[in-house]
């Protein structure tokens, strides 16, 4: 064998995707360093009056009063009552999945959306073609069959390679227009149970109500209009009621999509950050922050501010991400970061609560896939109420998982931190 033959057809195996896809599209990061307010004493904090408009105008989504938000944080608080609003659709229900699985989850929605279909209810499932890749053809045509609507979200087609990196993790769920679902949570069975046993993921989601909705409804319209060429209008998925004050919480959906340069996901992260006066609680598996990030964590330490970061352990299901985020721990833990591993399971939550009052939850990792290169989609919201039932979560998480001390991580054998460096090679890609 021709080895000198072998080794180019390598290279262009290797260069030619890289050459039509391009290489800094590939491996671009985020351009936002630092968050200033020239000649005053800094970003509006949380209960600034600014703030809100600061959010709406930085992230191109207006928060409005009128909502009732609801936090699940496991199999066991989300499904049932996911599902109950599911059967209760009367004329509509549109579902925007990233991860997807075969097994009794998946079989139960199955169920559920043959049954409201055939009832007459409008039923359009909108699946990525990567994460949802492993839903075999047959069950995606039982669903057809019964009259719902089943679209793929961009295709790893040969010809489309600069849209492979750029996947739909956005996960969607709205009822008749008017109550909406979106968090981590995807179908698989690993999700049933408390969050607190091995095999059984811990995850936030949120189930809202009020003007939020139709953001969430538009940003599935935008993704089935991308998949199928049809855009959804009409009352039938943007009812009149949806409008209608459900509760007391100001709150917004953001709908976080690549762009070339700056994208609102970053900014709605720096903003949070820099917004934080007293405490930053941050909860995300992929807790892999660039130098700009962690030095924003760092100054909201250094300000006087309590940050804790809670993330997976080393038994978390991607590890070149785990090791990669470790690999920024000592500076973090050097300026007073505190920095959690949740122990009995897999840690699959992305939300944040800031000075008990600013609060989102939903898909958006702290990484640089979900900040370039993904849609991404986070409920945000407003409320002192909220605010504090999502610190009680964060708190009680914590009894659950191991404080990182900075004496035992110096410490750490010398083949964690030769993994940890080779990871960081790819934490652009991550």
């Amino acid at each position: 064998m021709n080895w000198l033959y072998v080794g180019i057809a390598l290279a262009v195996l290797v260069v030619a995707p890289l050459t039509l896809i391009g290489f800094l599209t590939v491996t671009r990061g985020t351009p936002v360093h630092h968050v200033r307010a020239p000649g005053d004493a800094g970003p509006p904090g949380v209960r600034d009056p600014l703030f809100c408009d600061t959010i709406a105008l930085l992230t191109n989504t207006p928060l409005a009063p009128g909502h009732r938000v609801t936090v699940t944080t496991c199999g066991d608080e989300t499904y049932p009552p996911l599902w109950a609003d599911l059967r209760s659709a009367r004329r509509s229900i549109t579902l925007q999945m990233y991860y997807c699985q075969p097994g009794r989850m998946a079989d139960e929605l199955r169920d559920i959306l043959v049954e409201r279909a055939r009832d007459g209810v409008r039923v359009l499932f909108l699946r990525d073609a990567f994460g949802a890749a492993p839903l075999k053809e047959e069950y995606i045509d039982g669903l057809k069959a019964a009259g719902v609507e089943v679209a793929e979200f961009r295709p790893t087609r040969w010809y489309e390679l600069h849209k492979v990196q750029h996947r739909s993790h956005i996960r969607v769920v709205v009822v008749d227009g008017i109550v909406g679902w979106t968090g981590g949570f995807g179908l698989d069975d690993k999700w049933y149970g408390d969050g607190r046993h091995h095999d059984q993921w811990r995850d936030t989601n949120v189930r809202f109500e009020g003007p939020a909705v139709m953001q969430l409804q538009a940003t599935f319209a935008a993704g089935w209009a991308e998949a199928t060429g049809v855009l959804l209008t009409g009352d039938v998925f943007f009812p009149e009621e949806a409008t209608a004050p459900a509760g007391d919480v100001y709150a917004g959906l953001l709908h976080a999509a690549p762009t070339i340069g700056s994208t609102t996901a970053e900014r709605f992260y720096a903003l949070s950050i820099a917004s934080a006066r007293e405490r930053l609680y941050l909860a995300n598996s992929y807790f892999v922050p660039d130098e700009n990030f962690c030095t924003l964590l760092t100054q909201a330490a250094e300000r006087g501010a309590d940050v804790r970061i809670l993330t997976c352990n080393r038994d978390g299901d991607v590890k070149t991400t785990y090791y990669a985020g470790r690999t920024r721990y000592e500076s973090l833990l050097r300026a007073g970061v505190r920095i959690f591993e949740y122990r009995p399971a897999m840690m699959h939550a992305k939300s944040i609560v800031v000075d008990g009052r600013w609060v989102s939850a939903g898909t958006m990792n702290f990484d640089n896939r979900s900040m370039a290169f993904n849609d991404e989609s986070m409920l945000m919201a407003l409320d002192d109420g909220l605010g504090a039932a999502m610190e009680r979560i964060f708190l009680a998480d914590l009894e659950y998982a191991d404080e990182i001390r900075l004496d035992a991580f110096l410490r750490r054998p010398l083949g964690e931190r030769i993994l940890e460096h080779a990871a960081t090679s790819l934490s652009r890609l991550l």
